[in-house]
Protein backbone atom coordinates (compact mmCIF):
# COMPACT_ATOMS: atom_id res chain seq x y z
CA UNK A 1 0.00 0.00 0.00
CA UNK A 2 1.42 3.60 -0.89
CA UNK A 3 0.86 6.79 0.43
CA UNK A 4 -2.90 8.28 -1.16
CA UNK A 5 -3.84 10.65 1.50
CA UNK A 6 -1.46 13.49 2.85
CA UNK A 7 -1.99 15.92 5.83
CA UNK A 8 -0.20 19.26 6.36
CA UNK A 9 -1.43 21.17 9.18
CA UNK A 10 -1.07 25.27 9.50
CA UNK A 11 -0.82 27.08 12.15
CA UNK A 12 -0.10 30.81 11.79
CA UNK A 13 3.66 29.87 11.38
CA UNK A 14 4.79 30.05 8.03
CA UNK A 15 4.02 27.90 5.72
CA UNK A 16 6.55 27.70 2.70
CA UNK A 17 8.54 25.02 3.10
CA UNK A 18 6.36 22.43 4.43
CA UNK A 19 3.46 22.95 2.40
CA UNK A 20 6.46 22.88 -0.86
CA UNK A 21 7.63 19.53 0.92
CA UNK A 22 3.81 18.60 1.27
CA UNK A 23 2.81 19.51 -2.33
CA UNK A 24 5.59 17.82 -3.80
CA UNK A 25 5.16 14.40 -2.15
CA UNK A 26 1.33 14.80 -3.43
CA UNK A 27 2.67 14.74 -6.78
CA UNK A 28 5.27 12.71 -6.64
CA UNK A 29 2.92 9.52 -5.26
CA UNK A 30 -0.49 10.54 -6.50
CA UNK A 31 -1.77 11.37 -3.13
CA UNK A 32 -4.94 13.67 -2.24
CA UNK A 33 -3.52 16.56 -0.07
CA UNK A 34 -5.62 18.35 2.91
CA UNK A 35 -4.83 21.46 4.75
CA UNK A 36 -6.01 21.68 8.55
CA UNK A 37 -6.44 24.44 10.26
CA UNK A 38 -7.37 24.61 13.98
CA UNK A 39 -8.02 27.63 15.41
CA UNK A 40 -7.99 26.82 19.11
CA UNK A 41 -9.33 29.64 21.38
CA UNK A 42 -10.94 29.06 24.92
CA UNK A 43 -14.74 29.18 24.70
CA UNK A 44 -15.52 32.84 26.64
CA UNK A 45 -16.72 32.04 30.54
CA UNK A 46 -18.24 35.49 31.44
CA UNK A 47 -18.57 36.18 35.28
CA UNK A 48 -19.92 39.02 36.65
CA UNK A 49 -18.92 38.21 39.99
CA UNK A 50 -15.93 41.26 39.32
CA UNK A 51 -17.88 44.35 37.91
CA UNK A 52 -17.67 43.62 33.95
CA UNK A 53 -14.22 41.64 34.55
CA UNK A 54 -15.78 38.45 32.73
CA UNK A 55 -16.83 40.75 29.88
CA UNK A 56 -13.59 42.06 29.12
CA UNK A 57 -12.54 38.50 29.24
CA UNK A 58 -14.42 37.35 26.46
CA UNK A 59 -13.51 40.12 24.48
CA UNK A 60 -10.35 39.62 24.46
CA UNK A 61 -10.96 36.27 23.52
CA UNK A 62 -12.99 37.26 20.52
CA UNK A 63 -9.90 39.13 19.34
CA UNK A 64 -8.05 36.30 19.85
CA UNK A 65 -10.38 34.22 18.17
CA UNK A 66 -10.84 36.99 14.96
CA UNK A 67 -6.75 36.77 14.79
CA UNK A 68 -6.53 32.90 14.54
CA UNK A 69 -9.42 33.39 11.65
CA UNK A 70 -7.40 35.91 10.07
CA UNK A 71 -4.43 32.94 9.93
CA UNK A 72 -6.48 30.49 9.03
CA UNK A 73 -7.56 32.40 5.95
CA UNK A 74 -3.67 33.42 5.07
CA UNK A 75 -3.16 29.74 5.88
CA UNK A 76 -5.87 28.36 3.32
CA UNK A 77 -4.24 31.14 0.80
CA UNK A 78 -1.21 30.03 1.03
CA UNK A 79 -2.68 26.28 0.68
CA UNK A 80 -4.11 26.65 -2.47
CA UNK A 81 -1.46 28.67 -4.03
CA UNK A 82 0.71 25.68 -3.51
CA UNK A 83 -1.97 22.81 -5.08
CA UNK A 84 -2.56 25.30 -8.19
CA UNK A 85 0.60 24.83 -9.79
CA UNK A 86 0.92 22.01 -9.78
CA UNK A 87 -2.85 20.57 -10.67
CA UNK A 88 -2.77 18.76 -7.13
CA UNK A 89 -5.82 17.26 -6.09
CA UNK A 90 -6.90 18.47 -2.56
CA UNK A 91 -9.25 19.96 0.54
CA UNK A 92 -8.97 22.94 2.95
CA UNK A 93 -10.23 22.07 6.65
CA UNK A 94 -10.51 23.86 8.83
CA UNK A 95 -11.90 23.56 12.78
CA UNK A 96 -12.72 25.08 16.25
CA UNK A 97 -11.74 23.77 19.39
CA UNK A 98 -8.60 22.04 20.72
CA UNK A 99 -5.89 21.02 18.44
CA UNK A 100 -4.74 18.29 20.88
CA UNK A 101 -8.01 16.02 19.91
CA UNK A 102 -8.49 17.52 16.51
CA UNK A 103 -5.31 17.44 14.67
CA UNK A 104 -4.44 13.25 15.81
CA UNK A 105 -8.57 12.49 14.66
CA UNK A 106 -7.98 14.11 11.19
CA UNK A 107 -4.00 12.48 11.24
CA UNK A 108 -5.43 8.38 11.76
CA UNK A 109 -7.27 9.22 8.29
CA UNK A 110 -4.33 9.89 6.50
CA UNK A 111 -1.29 8.08 5.78
CA UNK A 112 1.14 10.53 6.41
CA UNK A 113 0.64 13.79 8.08
CA UNK A 114 3.25 16.60 7.73
CA UNK A 115 3.84 19.12 10.76
CA UNK A 116 6.27 21.84 10.70
CA UNK A 117 8.96 22.45 13.75
CA UNK A 118 7.89 25.07 16.39
CA UNK A 119 10.31 27.33 17.19
CA UNK A 120 12.16 27.51 20.17
CA UNK A 121 9.96 28.65 23.31
CA UNK A 122 6.94 27.69 21.86
CA UNK A 123 5.60 25.28 24.67
CA UNK A 124 2.01 24.94 23.26
CA UNK A 125 3.58 24.26 19.77
CA UNK A 126 5.80 21.67 20.74
CA UNK A 127 3.48 20.21 23.35
CA UNK A 128 0.71 19.46 20.35
CA UNK A 129 3.91 18.08 18.03
CA UNK A 130 4.92 15.61 20.71
CA UNK A 131 1.37 14.53 21.42
CA UNK A 132 0.28 13.92 18.46
CA UNK A 133 3.47 12.17 17.50
CA UNK A 134 2.07 9.47 19.87
CA UNK A 135 -1.32 9.78 19.79
CA UNK A 136 -2.34 9.42 16.15
CA UNK A 137 -1.19 6.06 15.15
CA UNK A 138 0.34 7.44 11.48
CA UNK A 139 3.77 8.64 10.81
CA UNK A 140 4.82 12.37 11.01
CA UNK A 141 7.34 14.46 8.33
CA UNK A 142 8.56 17.42 10.56
CA UNK A 143 9.62 19.92 8.59
CA UNK A 144 12.60 22.18 10.51
CA UNK A 145 11.58 25.55 10.76
CA UNK A 146 14.78 26.44 9.17
CA UNK A 147 13.65 25.59 5.82
CA UNK A 148 13.72 22.48 3.73
CA UNK A 149 14.26 20.99 0.66
CA UNK A 150 11.05 21.29 -1.79
CA UNK A 151 11.70 17.36 -2.56
CA UNK A 152 12.81 14.96 0.05
CA UNK A 153 14.05 11.38 -0.66
CA UNK A 154 16.87 11.11 -2.28
CA UNK A 155 19.66 10.78 -0.11
CA UNK A 156 18.29 9.20 2.78
CA UNK A 157 20.07 8.42 6.64
CA UNK A 158 17.69 5.43 9.14
CA UNK A 159 18.19 5.09 12.57
CA UNK A 160 18.39 2.18 13.57
CA UNK A 161 18.15 0.28 16.72
CA UNK A 162 16.34 -2.77 15.62
CA UNK A 163 13.13 -2.04 17.72
CA UNK A 164 9.60 -1.79 17.22
CA UNK A 165 9.43 1.78 16.44
CA UNK A 166 12.33 1.79 14.05
CA UNK A 167 10.84 -0.67 12.21
CA UNK A 168 8.00 0.93 12.03
CA UNK A 169 9.32 3.92 10.89
CA UNK A 170 11.12 2.59 8.23
CA UNK A 171 8.09 0.82 6.27
CA UNK A 172 5.76 4.16 6.60
CA UNK A 173 9.31 5.68 4.90
CA UNK A 174 10.01 3.52 2.14
CA UNK A 175 7.25 5.05 -0.21
CA UNK A 176 9.24 8.38 0.12
CA UNK A 177 12.65 6.45 -0.30
CA UNK A 178 11.50 5.06 -4.04
CA UNK A 179 14.42 5.61 -6.61
CA UNK A 180 16.27 7.15 -3.57
CA UNK A 181 20.32 7.86 -4.46
CA UNK A 182 21.65 6.60 -1.36
CA UNK A 183 20.42 5.39 1.84
CA UNK A 184 22.34 4.67 4.93
CA UNK A 185 21.45 2.81 7.97
CA UNK A 186 23.03 4.07 11.32
CA UNK A 187 23.93 2.10 14.26
CA UNK A 188 24.87 3.77 17.02
CA UNK A 189 26.33 1.61 20.19
CA UNK A 190 24.47 -1.84 19.29
CA UNK A 191 25.89 -3.76 21.84
CA UNK A 192 23.35 -1.67 24.07
CA UNK A 193 20.90 -3.71 22.43
CA UNK A 194 21.88 -7.46 22.84
CA UNK A 195 20.17 -10.26 20.54
CA UNK A 196 18.11 -7.56 18.50
CA UNK A 197 20.84 -6.92 15.71
CA UNK A 198 21.59 -10.40 15.06
CA UNK A 199 25.55 -11.38 14.14
CA UNK A 200 25.95 -8.50 12.49
CA UNK A 201 24.20 -5.53 13.62
CA UNK A 202 22.75 -3.74 10.58
CA UNK A 203 23.16 -6.56 8.11
CA UNK A 204 19.49 -8.03 8.31
CA UNK A 205 17.81 -4.92 7.66
CA UNK A 206 20.17 -3.67 4.98
CA UNK A 207 19.41 -6.85 2.91
CA UNK A 208 15.68 -5.98 3.24
CA UNK A 209 15.87 -2.43 2.13
CA UNK A 210 18.37 -3.69 -1.33
CA UNK A 211 15.05 -6.19 -1.86
CA UNK A 212 13.46 -2.97 -1.99
CA UNK A 213 15.44 -1.97 -4.89
CA UNK A 214 17.31 0.17 -2.47
CA UNK A 215 20.97 1.19 -2.76
CA UNK A 216 21.95 0.67 0.59
CA UNK A 217 25.21 0.77 3.55
CA UNK A 218 25.65 0.75 6.89
CA UNK A 219 27.79 2.12 9.42
CA UNK A 220 28.14 0.90 12.90
CA UNK A 221 29.28 3.92 15.75
CA UNK A 222 30.44 3.01 19.03
CA UNK A 223 30.55 6.69 20.92
CA UNK A 224 29.62 7.27 24.22
CA UNK A 225 30.30 11.00 24.23
CA UNK A 226 27.02 11.95 21.96
CA UNK A 227 23.46 11.12 22.66
CA UNK A 228 21.84 9.06 19.80
CA UNK A 229 20.16 12.35 18.36
CA UNK A 230 23.31 14.04 18.28
CA UNK A 231 25.17 11.43 16.56
CA UNK A 232 21.94 11.03 13.92
CA UNK A 233 22.40 15.43 13.13
CA UNK A 234 25.83 15.02 12.65
CA UNK A 235 25.78 11.87 10.50
CA UNK A 236 22.92 13.49 8.74
CA UNK A 237 25.03 16.55 7.91
CA UNK A 238 28.26 14.41 6.57
CA UNK A 239 26.18 12.88 4.12
CA UNK A 240 24.32 15.56 2.84
CA UNK A 241 21.26 13.59 3.74
CA UNK A 242 18.07 15.33 3.23
CA UNK A 243 15.23 12.63 4.79
CA UNK A 244 16.24 11.06 8.61
CA UNK A 245 14.30 8.65 9.15
CA UNK A 246 13.89 7.34 13.01
CA UNK A 247 11.68 5.49 15.67
CA UNK A 248 9.76 8.18 17.67
CA UNK A 249 10.20 6.80 21.23
CA UNK A 250 8.70 7.67 24.93
CA UNK A 251 7.73 6.16 28.20
CA UNK A 252 4.55 6.68 29.48
CA UNK A 253 3.95 7.64 32.99
CA UNK A 254 0.59 8.39 34.55
CA UNK A 255 -0.85 8.41 30.74
CA UNK A 256 1.52 10.80 29.91
CA UNK A 257 4.50 11.25 27.40
CA UNK A 258 7.78 11.42 28.41
CA UNK A 259 10.20 11.49 25.38
CA UNK A 260 13.11 9.39 24.75
CA UNK A 261 15.90 11.27 24.82
CA UNK A 262 16.67 11.08 20.93
CA UNK A 263 13.08 11.79 19.93
CA UNK A 264 13.77 14.99 22.28
CA UNK A 265 16.78 15.86 20.61
CA UNK A 266 15.05 15.94 17.09
CA UNK A 267 11.76 17.06 17.56
CA UNK A 268 13.86 20.64 18.83
CA UNK A 269 17.42 20.23 17.16
CA UNK A 270 16.50 18.85 13.69
CA UNK A 271 17.87 20.15 10.61
CA UNK A 272 16.21 18.57 8.12
CA UNK A 273 13.03 16.46 7.24
CA UNK A 274 12.44 13.88 9.90
CA UNK A 275 10.18 10.97 9.26
CA UNK A 276 9.09 9.53 12.84
CA UNK A 277 6.59 6.68 13.75
CA UNK A 278 5.92 5.23 17.28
Amino acid sequence: MGVKDILVHLDGAAPGPRLALAADLAQRLGAHLAGLFVVDVPLPVIAAADGGGGLALASLLEELRAEELAKAARGREAFEAALGPLGLAGEWRQEEGAALGILPRHARHADLLVMGQPHPGEAAAMALLEATLFASGRPLLLVPHAGAPARTGRRVLIGWNASREAARALHDALPLMAGAEAVTVLVANPEDTPGAHGEQPGADIARHLARHGLPVAVEVVTNRELGAGELLLNAAADLGADLLVMGGYGHSRLREWVLGGATRTLLREATLPVLMSH
